[in-house]
């Protein structure tokens, strides 16, 4: 093998000789009960597969093509993605928002425009949740922006470090998710805006996995807020949803700085109208769709309830996503490829995704779960 080559062959070595090799999975089966038994995924709602955004799909690529030729500021712009935009902005409660191909996009591109020492003037004082998603800590990395971060959704802890650094002058930012990818559990998105505005902080939140599953009408946790002006909301389009995509909420003059200044914006192609026209229907339908979302948090609860008294450790979880934490990478290998074996998807996470010592599997619950899968998935958890 070529010496360059090498170097890569030698990492992956390592990364397996640990059991952290990640491998693409085989690719999805089609029949109804294969995906009834899958757990690995993040359409939460069941949406993914509606007629309703098919038929969306295929209405706005009959009217805007199936690509968008360019990026927005060139000629990917349609009315339908500034139609979406108005209706996020609406339902959001914001003034202005911004939609992007990716939620990981969205994040590593306005966290790191946020956070430009050059707009600001000096180095920022970002405070972070040591548990927050790799864009975030990617938006941070591409600021050269150094993250003071505090303990996993105590804010105790972050009010301590924000009095520590109350005579600091430096521009303050506190970043955080709403609904935790890995573990399931939740931050306190009304007390995280009164902290940043009694510190005069610019408050990120990441409702990636809140969208569509709280909140009275299904936008997220900060349908609990008036959002302050100096509130910045960001959001996937890719898991409740059903689509993929991402957006934000915030204000125009944020929103208008994003425009000028995010560079994973201004030189990505426009989502594509086949995408924007699905994602429009489906935000248009949370709304209505209050009974599966207290139907999937029952079921999360009683699922909880019953991995823990088949004495597995479900960790802080109170949401939809139910982590088993196992501890052992080889162990969770072993039990995720067991599930396998009796016709169950999960996926096993392992460090660096998570910290070490804390691998574990992620079941990730969708309304299209009954209770008797998930009777069926406990009594299967319970021969590993």
């Amino acid at each position: 093998m070529n010496n360059l080559l090498r170097h890569y062959a030698e990492t992956l070595e390592a990364l397996a000789s640990q059991d952290l090799l990640r491998k693409l999975p085989a690719a999805a089966q089609a029949e109804p009960l294969a995906r009834r038994m899958d757990f690995s995924g993040n359409d939460y709602l069941g949406l993914a597969s509606r007629q309703e955004l098919v038929d969306a799909a295929q209405e706005a690529g009959r009217l805007y093509g199936a690509g968008s030729t360019g990026s927005r500021l060139l000629s990917g712009n349609t009315p339908l993605h500034e139609a979406f935009e108005a209706r996020i902005a609406q339902d959001k409660g914001s003034e202005a928002a911004l939609i992007f191909t990716s939620g990981y996009q969205a994040n590593a591109a306005c966290i790191a425009a946020l956070l430009d020492q050059h707009t600001l003037g000096s180095e920022p004082l970002v405070f972070a949740d040591r548990l927050n998603h790799a864009s975030m800590h990617l938006g941070c990395a591409l600021a050269e922006a150094r993250q003071v971060r505090y303990r996993h959704l105590d804010l105790e802890h972050l009010a301590e470090l924000l009095e520590k650094h109350k005579a600091d002058k430096r521009p303050k930012f506190i970043l955080s998710e709403t609904v935790f990818g890995m573990d399931g559990d939740r931050a306190d998105v009304v007390a995280l805006q009164e902290l940043s505005l009694a510190h005069g902080a610019l408050l990120y939140l990441d409702e990636a996995h809140a969208t569509g599953l709280f909140g009275p009408r299904g936008y997220g946790l900060t349908e609990a807020l008036d959002l302050a002006p100096t509130t910045f909301v960001m959001g996937t389009l890719s898991k409740a949803v059903g689509v993929s995509g991402g957006y934000v909420a915030c204000a125009r003059v944020l929103r208008d700085y994003i425009v000028n200044k995010a560079g994973g914006f201004i030189f990505s192609t426009a989502p594509s109208p086949l995408v924007v026209g699905a994602a429009l229907r489906a935000w248009e339908m949370l709304p209505g769709l209050s009974a599966q979302r207290e139907q999937l948090q029952e079921n999360a609860a009683w699922l909880r309830a019953s991995l823990g008294l088949a004495g597995f450790n479900t960790g802080t979880s109170s949401t939809h996503i139910v982590p088993v934490i196992l501890g052992d990478a080889d162990r969770t290998l072993r039990a995720k490829a067991r599930l396998a074996e009796l016709g169950i998807t999960v996926s096993a996470v392992r460090p660096p995704t998570v910290p070490q010592g804390t691998s574990r599997l992620r079941l990730g619950l969708s309304a299209a779960h009954s209770r008797e899968d998930l009777a069926a998935l406990v009594e299967a958890m319970k021969g590993l």
